[in-house]
């Protein structure tokens, strides 16, 4: 499991960091868990497109709060998206996890998607709300959880992948500063979203 000093750096570093990790949520007494393969960095209160741009709230609290938490946010009226909170506690920064590889409990993704258990892995986590639905994660039961934390059913552990060759561009689906290279993906994997 990554301690909470990981997550304690600028959010672009996190980002770099995390891809090839491995999230895992626990489920009704499963292990789902995926290879982290795209993620995008937002900067605070230095970044226009991020939560924490306007400053603290309390919708988005937990990403001025210590580093290593989830927020989770509702976004076009059906879709959740996973973040990880990110800088010292008291600066706000995060990592959007955007798409995930499925390693573990793709029956259990598959069923939470409603698609049927022979469906095409890319198609479970390939996109923030498409990883959110196959791991069952919503702001109600998922935001403000410690991932540091085993007890919490939802962390990141390293098994020793390392990504041969990261690709950075321009962050997608924002209007505000989405020109700004803070999308990460690994080179050449098919689970990264379109």
């Amino acid at each position: 499991m990554l301690p909470r000093a990981f997550y304690a750096e600028r959010p672009e570093v996190v980002a770099r960091a995390l891809l090839g990790k491995v999230l895992v949520r626990r489920y009704a007494g499963r292990r789902l868990a995926g290879r982290i393969v795209e993620a995008e960095a937002y900067l605070g209160m230095d970044d226009p497109a991020a939560h924490a741009f306007a400053g603290k709230t309390a919708r988005n609290a937990v990403l001025f709060g210590p580093p290593g938490f989830a927020y989770v946010y509702f976004i076009y009226g059906m879709y959740y998206c996973l973040n990880l909170s990110c800088e010292p506690e008291g600066q706000a920064g995060c990592v959007l996890l955007r798409a995930l590889e499925p390693l573990e409990g793709m029956a259990t993704m598959a069923k939470l998607r409603g698609l049927a258990e022979s469906v095409n892995p890319r198609l479970l986590a390939s996109g923030p709300g498409r990883l959110c639905r196959a791991l069952g994660i919503a702001r109600e039961t998922h935001n403000g959880l410690d991932a540091t934390s085993r007890r919490s059913g939802l962390h990141v552990e390293d098994d020793g992948f390392v990504p041969a060759e990261i690709v950075v561009s321009a962050r997608v689906g924002i209007r505000r500063a989405a020109e700004w290279p803070m999308r990460v993906s690994i080179a050449g994997n098919r689970h990264v979203s379109g």
